[in-house]
């Protein structure tokens, strides 16, 4: 029962007790002051009667029996009774006791009423003549009871009402507090870590205050272990001079750049080397030859810092890349960053051959391999041109569907309306083997009879034009429709323009709300970069989703690890893990500790981690070691 109920009966039992107890006295008390009253009155009429019989010369017993008749014949006596001084009756007229006038059998056997006779005495000249005994009818005195204590029931009904609803006010001004605390634990169970405002009662107050406390100490607690973890995944995965993502990090972003399912169909890989880096340190000295390598790093981190899904990093000592991928012009961008390396040559005169630059294109599903070989071959001919030079090499590739954004939105709006979209299933797996959910991918049809796409041939198009709602709106349906005719769990992703967006959000609302049964096997999630990017449109997303039951979650997980504290009280249900952190994860122990640790925090506030992007069958066979609850990926079947 709750405390509420208990405060609230505990009232309603008081007031009920104060009430009959008030009640009980005022009907005794009446009762005694009507009793009194008949007995005042039975003496009174008992005297009158007697001094009208006094008053007679002749008091003959005809005389005597009209008078006493008449006095009795009023109706208002229960007995009249003449005795002579012996006690020998003289004349008596008496009745039983009338039924009381209005007030119920019950009440009359709760509340009987006594009142003694009245007693006169006759005279007879100086003679006693004899002994008048008169007992009043008590049915008004029970009437007037009844009467009484009914309309004292009914105020005390009226007021026991308005002090209810004003105590049932009181009270919930004085738990409104813990109602507050109630749902910040709740809030807690939902893995969301919640501050409320401070009572004024001073009970509530320390209550309030500790848990408070306690959510404030887990938050720092969880920031602070972040705050160790991010530190240490930079250390492993990031080069100490530059700050830029080392050459094992890149190896693996750019191996899911290449045959992901989400990523762009081409794309640009920049190399730019440094000529002769020890001659460099020689005539510059270790600290400025060290400005030299964080100045080239800025202005690649400056390339980088208008696209969220560029990549830049240290590759070797002398050498350094760029991965931009959805970009498809190797000359511009080698000219720009041409450009910003001559402006560093400009800084360091006595430095005659500072750098190299090449740009290749690639297309997505082209080995890695290949891709580095060709990157090799062009930064070798931009060598043979001499110093500072560049070389662009453009991929070989077929032509695009469309070569205008006018073009591409005919086609997707084509698609759209003609629902030329269907999601294509991955297995994710828990670790003994058990299936967890199908992740499901849009794959799009953009011209009849034509190839089915994947997402990273025309979302980065689709968000462009402004059409991702309208996408994933779509997919939503076909998600819905699978859960229905199909088994198991159904995840599906949300691009981060689309969360932002009011109108999908009340769509998605109206679409959910009425099945919760579905909603259930419903896991939606969003990558990384739109989470941080539209961070209060995810958040009121999982208020919204979580209250409808489902499952809500952060793909590709990872690259902003520093930023997790901003989570805290989103209710997450499950991460995955970019599978950047996951290639060679056997081979890689810093990763390995970076990763144990992410698991183990996540589990400390109830968060499953499933990794993504699983090549291999040592990679897998690793992973359940390192606290990770599921897994996904081309070795996942």
């Amino acid at each position: 029962m709750s405390l509420f109920r208990r405060i609230w009966l505990a009232v309603i039992g008081l007031t009920v007790a104060a009430f009959a107890a008030s009640l009980l006295v005022n009907t005794f008390t009446a009762r005694s002051y009507l009793e009194k009253q008949l007995y005042l009155k039975n003496v009174d009429n008992a005297t009158a009667l007697a001094l009208s019989m006094s008053q007679i010369r002749e008091k003959d017993p005809v005389t005597i029996e009209l008078l006493l008749s008449a006095q009795f014949d009023t109706g208002h006596y229960q007995e009249i009774r003449l005795t002579d001084p012996t006690g020998k009756v003289v004349a008596e007229r008496k009745q039983e006791a009338a039924a009381a006038a209005g007030a119920p059998a019950w009440f009359v056997k709760l509340f009987p009423i006594s009142a003694r006779p009245g007693i006169a005495h006759v005279q007879d000249g100086w003679k006693q003549f004899g002994t008048i005994t008169l007992a009043s009818q008590s049915k008004f005195a029970y009437q007037d009871l009844w009467k009484g204590t009914l309309e004292l029931s009914i105020w005390f009904l009226a007021g026991g009402l308005v002090a209810g609803l004003i105590g049932t006010l009181m009270l919930r001004l004085i738990t409104r507090p813990l109602d507050h605390v109630v749902e910040q634990a709740h809030a807690i169970t939902r893995r969301q870590f919640i501050s409320v405002e401070l009572p004024k009662v001073p009970e509530l107050r320390s209550v309030v205050q500790a848990m408070n406390d306690m959510v404030a100490r887990v938050k720092q607690m969880f920031a602070d272990e972040a705050a160790r973890l991010e530190s240490l995944r930079r250390q492993v995965n990031h080069d100490s001079v530059t700050g830029l993502p080392n050459r094992e990090f890149f190896i693996g972003y750019l191996r899911e750049a290449l045959s992901g399912e989400e990523g762009s169909a081409v794309g640009l890989l920049a190399i730019i080397r440094l000529a002769d880096l020890n001659n460099v340190n020689a005539r510059l000295g270790h600290a400025r030859a060290d400005g030299l390598l964080q100045l080239v790093a800025k202005l690649l981190n400056e390339a980088c810092a208008v696209q969220n899904n560029w990549l830049a990093a240290r590759v070797r000592g002398s050498d350094f890349a760029l991965l931009a991928p959805g970009a498809d012009d190797p000359p511009t961008l080698a000219d720009k960053l041409a450009q910003a390396m001559r402006h560093v040559a400009a800084a360091y005169p006595e430095l005659e051959d500072l750098f190299h630059l090449a740009v290749v294109g690639y297309q997505r599903g082209e080995p890695m391999e290949t891709l580095l070989a060709n990157a090799d071959s062009a930064l070798a001919i931009a060598e043979g041109k001499g110093p500072n030079e560049v070389f662009a090499s453009k991929h070989g590739d077929g032509s695009p569907l469309a070569t205008s954004g006018e073009g591409w939105r005919k086609l997707l709006s084509n698609a759209l309306s003609e629902h030329r979209l269907k999601l294509a299933a991955f297995p994710v797996i828990s670790a003994n083997g058990v299936a967890i959910h199908q992740e499901s991918v849009i794959r799009l049809q953009a011209q009849t009879d034509g190839p089915w796409l994947p997402a990273g041939d025309f979302m980065p198009m689709a968000e462009r034009l402004k059409l991702t709602a309208d996408l994933d709106m779509q997919v939503m349906h076909l998600a819905l429709s699978g859960l229905r005719t199909g088994r198991g769990d159904i995840a599906v992703n949300l691009s981060a323009d689309t969360i932002a967006d009011w109108g999908f959000h009340n769509k998605l609302v109206g679409l959910l709300e009425g099945q919760p049964a579905l909603c259930k096997r419903l896991w939606i999630e969003v990558a990384e970069q739109g989470v941080f990017r539209q961070l209060e449109a995810f958040r009121d997303l999982c208020r919204t989703l979580k209250k409808l039951g489902c499952q809500v979650g952060i793909e590709h997980f990872g690259h902003r690890f520093g930023e997790i504290a901003k989570l805290s009280d989103l209710g997450l249900d499950y991460l995955k893990v970019d599978g950047s952190f996951i290639h060679d994860i056997h081979l890689n122990a810093g990763n390995q500790e970076f990763l144990r640790g992410v698991c183990k925090m996540a589990h400390s506030i109830g968060v499953s981690v499933i990794a993504e992007g699983v090549r291999s069958s040592e990679e897998l066979a690793v992973l359940p070691g390192l606290g990770f609850d599921g897994v996904t990926g081309p070795a996942v079947s």
